[in-house]
């Protein structure tokens, strides 16, 4: 009990897991792997995985923390982010109750997972008894939008996301029904800035596939480069306006953004003090006038 459980959804991407893995490993106590039985995305299509990933979890697994769970995530009936909810329900029923349930995708990269974890380890007292105080954890999506061929363009203003809960009975991906509670983290997610071909595939298959202006966005992201991207604004997938700025940071590869982003572009954006209280106040209240 009171453990730190991150679950993966495997899918298509799933080779970004060899970044993602490495960053919250040593202060996870599991790792699960939640991966469709019969290699189907929520949209149906078929997916294959390498033998070689399956190798690479053996090698890299030295203290035997990843737990691979296959079921059948598929279901035909149900629109993809129906689908979605119903993996992530699946998932969490096996990385147990009385937990931190901290569930990520292969795209998301966690920058200081540690201070993370020391964050939920003071809020232990949600465990207790988490139906009566349902809570969810809040950090920051930094979303890098274009590999380039010495960098990455990115979107300048961080948006929050839910990753971590003490009851997870999500309704919409990974939202729940407790009460927001922000925190001062950072992930850099590497949701759109793929091999073209890898981006369409995520695009038509992911739990927002409905949602998107797939000919308008694939327009934006296409012609942007490290040349003009000062001259286009509003580059959300769904509503535009809502990712308004990108910005530049070199890196040949995902070591190197890495380290270039730690170093040079982490602190300032984090959000503010004052911030992050004020935003946590306003979801108190809000939650306990809407019991």
């Amino acid at each position: 009990m009171k453990k730190i459980q991150v679950g993966f959804l495997v899918s298509y991407d799933y080779e970004l897991l060899k970044n993602a893995i490495p960053l919250i490993y040593s202060e996870a106590d599991t790792v699960f792997l939640a991966i469709d039985i019969n290699r189907k995305t929520w949209n149906g299509a078929d997916i294959t995985i390498d033998d070689s990933f399956f190798e690479w979890i053996k090698t890299y697994d030295v203290d035997h923390k990843i737990k691979i769970y296959e079921d059948d995530f598929y279901v035909p009936e149900l629109r993809t982010m129906a689908c979605e909810v119903r993996e992530r329900k699946m998932l969490a029923e096996q990385m147990g109750e009385g937990n931190w349930i901290i569930q990520l995708d292969a795209d998301e990269y966690f920058i200081n997972f540690e201070k993370f974890v020391r964050f939920l380890k003071s809020k232990d007292h949600y465990l207790d008894n988490p139906e009566k105080h349902k809570i969810q954890i809040k950090p920051f999506h930094v979303t890098l939008y274009k590999k380039l061929d010495s960098g990455y363009l990115y979107i300048t203003n961080t948006t929050k996301t839910v990753v971590a809960t003490n009851f997870p009975d999500y309704v919409d991906g990974r939202k729940t029904t407790g009460r927001v509670h922000y925190v001062n983290a950072l992930i850099l997610h590497e949701c759109l800035s793929r091999d073209r071909n890898e981006l369409v595939t995520k695009l038509e298959n992911w739990g927002h596939n409905v949602d998107v202006d797939f000919d308008g966005f694939i327009k934006k992201w296409d012609s942007v480069n490290k040349d003009n991207y000062q001259d286009f604004e509003g580059f959300y997938y769904i509503e535009p306006m809502k990712w308004k700025h990108l910005d530049y940071i070199e890196g040949n590869d995902f070591q190197e953004l890495f380290k270039n982003f730690k170093e040079q572009k982490e602190e300032e954006l984090y959000k503010s003090s004052f911030y992050i209280f004020k935003k946590n106040l306003g979801q108190y209240i809000n939650y306990f006038f809407k019991k």
